[in-house]
């Protein structure tokens, strides 16, 4: 369930934290009504980041996969060749 507090709670450390390690979800930090950060254990922010790593993977297969069907292809060794040349490898 989504947890909302209000800046001036975050006085109340030990409780703070507490609430992140007891949850998978980020808690959203409220200042003046309206939403102003977000907080999590790192655990969670582990657990996010690599999640978003993997969007970010499948997201570049389904790009290269596009490039696949449109016959935006290269060959292996022409492609190696210029790589080389280009970085002098």
């Amino acid at each position: 369930m989504t947890q909302i507090i209000p800046i001036k709670d975050l006085k109340e450390s030990a409780k703070i934290s507490e609430m992140c390690h007891s949850t998978d979800e980020p808690i959203f930090i409220t200042k003046n009504g309206y939403g102003d950060m977000v907080i999590m254990s790192i655990e969670t922010f582990e657990k996010y980041k690599r999640l978003l790593q993997r969007q970010r993977i499948y997201h570049e297969l389904a790009l290269a996969e596009k490039d696949v069907q449109a016959g935006r292809t290269m060959d292996a060794y022409e492609s190696l060749d210029e790589l080389s040349k280009k970085y002098g490898l």
